[in-house]
């Protein structure tokens, strides 16, 4: 049975948690010669709205994209999904999500970082990544839509949250 719920306003807790509970995304993206799809580790922001913080360099084609959008003074419209691989169907459970990527800067940069070493203490404890990650940009995915896939509270189950 689908059952299928609509908020606006303050992100629901339930999809928080999804959020959280996950440290992969497929980010697709769309740039000059079409549409791709790559895999990036993400930490999740608190707040009302949760956003998603990534590392990429500008060399790779989707950190290309990302900064020809910020470049334009626009940011990277993008899709993503983020759940566990190998789940049975009956208790498939996951995230979906659209919004605008854009590249931190200055103190939202800063914290972004706190947010990033927070979640993944390896960057912070290895010296030579940690000093490479901080020379590569780092990006906030804002969404502006979300679903949550929760199979094993019933078949077809979606909690949507769409921005204000």
């Amino acid at each position: 049975m689908t059952t299928s719920t609509t908020t606006t306003g303050d992100c629901p807790d339930t999809l928080r948690r999804a959020l959280a509970a996950h440290t992969t995304l497929t980010l697709a993206y769309t740039d000059d010669e079409g549409p791709q799809a790559c895999a990036v580790l993400y930490a999740t922001t608190d707040g009302p709205v949760p956003s998603l913080v990534l590392v990429t360099a500008e060399s790779t084609r989707h950190g290309r994209a990302f900064a020809r959008a910020a470049d334009a003074g626009a940011g990277a419209r993008v899709a993503f999904t983020a759940q566990r691989d190998g789940q049975e169907w009956t208790a498939l459970t996951g995230v979906q999500g659209r919004g605008c990527c854009h590249r931190l800067a200055g103190a939202d940069r800063a914290a972004g970082w706190r947010t990033y070493r927070e979640r993944f203490p390896f960057v912070a404890g290895d010296e030579r990544l940690g000093a490479a990650l901080e020379r590569t940009a780092l990006w906030e995915v804002r969404p502006d839509w979300l679903r949550l896939i929760d199979n094993g509270r019933g078949f077809g189950h979606k909690e949507e949250w769409h921005a204000p």
